[in-house]
């Protein structure tokens, strides 16, 4: 059996400004209709003898990732939660563990949750080629068939004339990333590869190289996952021992240094989507090489993606440009400087700036809310909770909040007394008074929250009863 692992922790931040430290790539929907995360469980339908999906996720993307499974009727094993992301080495143990108790003897597939992947069926070809190296003991890379000298990946060597048959070869060497002309002269030896990060292993098999070469990681994982806690549907690593694991991946861990590492040859349209440069190269463009996504209009532009997300954009006269729009922030680049998104997005940390971390329309897990307006001593939300459920009950100390219901019925708790409001009717919540919004409705619960006081940051939230377990 094979168990899926999809390691769901990064902040692609060279997205930005879709991409966000609270909403980041992998749970966007960047090349189709579904996110990357969905996608990435979805083709695993072209495997054969796959068993239920594990997936490892930093904790304040929890509910995102539980929903966005759940949407698409996963089989989930687990979802294990990181405290502090610690690279691939220490998560893909956890996982190890988990799988090696409950499914002794099975192979672990390892997957980003953030990669593109156009043809599945040569996907699942891959992993079956794969699957007899490991199930012998073998720790299994797959690397992509270059089609290109990239200089921007780092490479794999493999012994590919080692014999006549396709199927895993022994590793060589894995070599960073190369200039231009080192470039040109792997891809011409047809025996180097781009790195993928997708791995096919043992469980047992990966702990004992790990044990061998990194048992600082080992120990630290044991310790995380013996003193771990199941919260509502997820499990918490403890904090202070995952923590004290080494930070590693598992190419320097364990792939450079064992003697088991093999690789099969992966040629199905990868890509792992670095850089807004990368979602113009895989998606379809127009005529004039454009790809354009949203409201969208031009005139004599090409070679661009342009991105809408709220509102019109338009563009003349460009070549090669990168035009990304959201709610609170605007993004315009040369497809060739893209990379460097990632010095704007230090920058804006610096400064503290909220477009960071999350967007205009923040998700929690009763639904959304989106602020309209916002001064220094008032806010303006858009809120709308799903059918059934309800915010914490809590109280602030520093605002007052008005509601107003626009759509759906809503049950109040305010203080000792409980009401139920309907369309257009209101209430009024004083500072310190403990309140609670619950939408007892089957549809989405709409309505406008006007705040106003002193300090209006989230914050000043403090919560005396949650059914999502936030403290």
């Amino acid at each position: 059996m094979i168990i899926p692992v999809i390691l769901s922790g990064g902040s692609g931040t060279r997205l930005w400004p879709l991409s966000r430290a609270l909403y980041p790539k992998q749970l966007l929907s960047l090349v189709g209709e579904k996110t990357m995360l969905q996608e990435t469980v979805l083709r695993l339908g072209a495997t054969d003898d796959v068993g239920p999906v594990y997936c490892i996720c930093n904790e304040s993307h929890r509910f995102l990732v539980a929903e966005q499974l759940h949407e698409i009727e996963t089989n989930i094993g687990e979802i294990i939660l990181e405290p502090k992301g610690r690279n691939t080495a220490p998560a893909a143990a956890i996982a190890a563990m988990l799988v090696a108790e409950k499914y002794p003897g099975a192979s672990i597939l390892l997957l980003p949750a953030d990669h593109v992947i156009l043809d599945t069926f040569a996907f699942g070809l891959a992993i079956a080629a794969g699957k007899p190296a490991a199930e012998k003991g073998e720790l299994v890379t797959f690397g992509i068939v270059p089609a290109s000298p990239e200089t921007g990946y780092g490479y794999i060597r493999a012994s590919v004339n080692s014999n006549g048959e396709k199927g895993a070869y022994p590793v060589v060497e894995f070599v960073e990333k190369p200039d231009r002309e080192t470039a040109e002269h792997y891809l011409a030896s047809g025996e180097y590869f781009w790195n993928s990060g997708i791995f096919l292993f043992n469980a047992e098999a990966y702990l004992l190289e790990l044990e061998a070469h990194a048992p600082a990681i080992v120990a630290a994982c044991r310790e995380a996952l013996q003193k771990a806690v199941a919260d509502l549907d997820f499990l918490r690593l403890d904090s202070e021992a995952f923590c004290a694991s080494p930070s590693d991946s598992i190419d320097y861990a364990v792939m450079e240094k064992t003697t088991k590492a093999s690789l099969v040859p992966l040629d199905a349209g990868w890509n792992d989507v670095g850089a807004w440069s990368a979602l113009w190269d895989v998606q379809e463009r127009d005529d004039t090489g454009n790809v354009k996504r949203g409201d969208v209009l031009v005139h004599d532009v090409k070679n661009c993606y342009i991105h809408a997300t709220n509102r019109l954009v338009t563009a003349v006269g460009l070549d090669g440009h990168i035009i990304v729009e959201t709610a609170d922030a605007v993004l315009v680049a040369s497809r060739d400087s893209v990379q460097d998104v990632k010095v704007l997005v230090d920058e804006l940390k610096k400064r503290g700036r909220d477009e960071v971390e999350m967007h205009r329309r923040v998700c929690r897990p009763w639904g959304t809310y989106e602020t309209v307006d916002f001064s220094d001593r008032f806010k303006v939300k858009r809120i709308t909770v799903n059918p059934g459920a309800a915010l914490s009950l809590q109280k602030h100390h520093y605002r007052a909040e008005h509601w107003i219901v626009v759509k759906g019925s809503a049950q109040v708790t305010l203080g000792e007394k409980i009401m139920t409001l309907c369309e257009d009717q209101s209430t009024y919540i004083p500072v310190g008074q403990f309140h609670r919004l619950e939408n007892i409705g089957t549809t989405p619960l709409e309505l406008i929250e006007v705040q106003s006081g002193s300090y209006l940051g989230e914050d000043d939230i403090v919560r005396f009863e949650d059914r999502y377990g936030r403290q």
